[in-house]
């Protein structure tokens, strides 16, 4: 939305392109906020777990593949699958945290926050992937039975289960990214696939009844699959710069608009550089430009109150508004 809200909270849509230039170096304010001490901890923290959650999961990885091929389970095979698969989603969250740290330069001049948005997507679509795959193997062994080695099944999804709740504690007790998230998305598919092959186990050893197995595969599939769909719809509405879910365009329009000597503000864009930093730029029409001092200080505080860190106020004058303003004072 490219919007005008006056001081009175009303907003006016209009559809024509604004290229504005800006003519003096004192007509634009561009501010950034960085609690630099406390970021930089949390990043740090989340890269030393999401590097034990790799070591963590690529140990676990070859037993499980080793364990799954021997006891002929389709659902275990499919839990060591996603743990391998794992593997590599953790290390490219890991490498896509390491780029995303790299100071702005002249090329990429908001810097490389957004790999780590990029990260999630692969690992997302990487995701679905391999539930389409699982999914198919599934209907097969419908119809392409298979002797399951119960007690083997049943031991070796029990210990992959507290794995992967290893693995998902130290991710979540992280910072919280696209990115993470996108890793943490496979370790709650593994956690779900180990659940599935330890009750397929179970069954299996106390009825005998093989076709639990593939039933509790696609069930598991279905729900990774659903998870997986809405961490995709949030990773493009950031790729496509929209506007952060917990923030309203319009609500924020009207708040800038009703600081004391804003007349109204338009060009008002809200958008997402990564999944922890929002930026917004606007054009406030003012009284006076005498005022901008005190009106810059109060908008700021304003934006940085609902999260928006990273702000480009500039500042207009015009001359029919104050008339006009005037007039209805009169």
């Amino acid at each position: 939305m490219n919007g005008h809200f006056d001081s009175h909270g009303h907003a006016h849509r209009h559809a024509e392109d604004h290229t504005h230039s800006v003519h003096s170096a004192h007509t634009a304010h561009d501010h950034h906020a960085h609690a630099a001490h406390t970021h930089d901890h949390a990043a740090q923290t989340s890269d030393h777990r999401l590097m034990w959650a790799l070591a963590v999961t690529l140990g676990f990885a070859g037993v499980e593949v080793f364990s799954g091929l021997i006891s002929g389970s389709l659902a275990l095979l499919g839990d060591a699958g996603h743990m391998v698969t794992d593997g590599a989603s953790l290390a490219m969250a890991a490498i896509a945290a390491k780029i995303s740290k790299r100071p702005p330069s002249k090329r990429h001049s908001f810097g490389l926050g957004r790999v780590e948005t990029l990260a999630a997507l692969l690992n997302v679509v990487f995701m679905i992937g391999i539930i389409v795959f699982l999914s198919i193997a599934a209907v097969r062994r419908f119809f392409v039975p298979q002797e399951i080695h119960g007690g083997t099944v049943t031991v070796v999804a029990l210990v992959g289960m507290f794995v992967n709740i290893l693995v998902g504690w130290l991710l979540i007790h992280g910072e919280q990214t696209l990115n993470t998230r996108g890793a943490l998305l496979h370790v709650v598919g593994d956690l779900l696939g180990s659940l599935a092959a330890l009750v397929a186990g179970i069954v299996v050893v106390w009825t005998g009844w093989t076709p639990i197995d593939p039933i509790l595969s696609l069930l598991i599939c279905a729900l990774v699959l659903f998870s997986s769909c809405r961490l995709l719809r949030e990773v493009v509405h950031t790729l496509l710069e929209g506007v952060p879910p917990h923030l309203s365009i319009e609500g924020i329009g009207r708040d800038l608009a009703s600081v004391p000597g804003v007349a109204s503000v338009h060009d008002l864009h809200i958008w997402m550089l990564s999944s922890n930093r929002v930026a917004l730029s606007a054009h406030l029409v003012v009284d006076s430009l005498d005022a901008w001092q005190s009106i810059l200080t109060e908008t700021q505080s304003l934006l940085l109150d609902r999260g928006i860190a990273h702000m480009t106020l500039q500042p207009e004058t015009d001359t029919r508004v104050i008339r006009w303003r005037q007039k209805t004072e009169d």
